[in-house]
């Protein structure tokens, strides 16, 4: 099978598990191919697309939202995932169930075309340059963390099961 693998990030975090998605895909025996989404220009030949992007404002970034109005139609008629990157571990318990309604936030603005068969938010890097001035001073009062929050376990046994319902999708009859 050959997977589109596709982000949008900021500081490279997502960038980074987008490259973990495609290496554990990979090793699931797929050809994969791992893109940023400003680089893709068709999405003919792949047969599922995995897309993520970084969360900005409770919102998908840019390069993200547009690359989802622009293939809209395709993403539409392919198995696809995605994936946000936000902060909601790097937050004190009272505030992360809000934060982790930020793919809600997101799956609520995709084109009616497009219909994930799943969409799982992780937890990202937050460092102080990262924000804006008025921003760390904001983070630091909520009690927000600094750090690399990005569980590799969850992102792996995500992918697993990405994998495997693939798999299972290829050995219905008529798929």
């Amino acid at each position: 099978m050959r997977i589109l693998v596709t982000y949008a990030t900021c500081h490279g975090s997502t960038a980074e598990i987008a490259r973990r998605i495609a290496s554990r895909l990979e090793s699931s025996g797929d050809a994969v191919e791992c893109l940023a989404m400003s680089e893709v220009s068709r999405l003919s030949g792949y047969e599922a697309v995995v897309a993520g992007s970084a969360i900005h404002d409770q919102d998908w970034l840019d390069d993200a939202r547009a690359f989802v109005s622009r293939f809209a139609p395709d993403l539409g008629a392919l198995p696809v995932w995605l994936f946000s990157v936000g902060m909601p571990a790097a937050l004190p318990r009272p505030l992360q169930s809000s934060a982790m309604q930020e793919a809600d936030h997101v799956a609520a603005k995709l084109p009616p075309a497009v219909r994930p068969r799943g969409h799982r938010l992780f937890s990202g890097v937050v460092r102080k340059e990262h924000l804006t001035p008025g921003g760390r001073a904001k983070f630091r009062l909520i009690g927000g963390r600094y750090g690399d929050f990005r569980n590799w376990e969850e992102i792996d046994n995500w992918v697993a099961a990405v994998a495997e319902d693939l798999r299972s999708a290829a050995q219905r009859p008529g798929c």
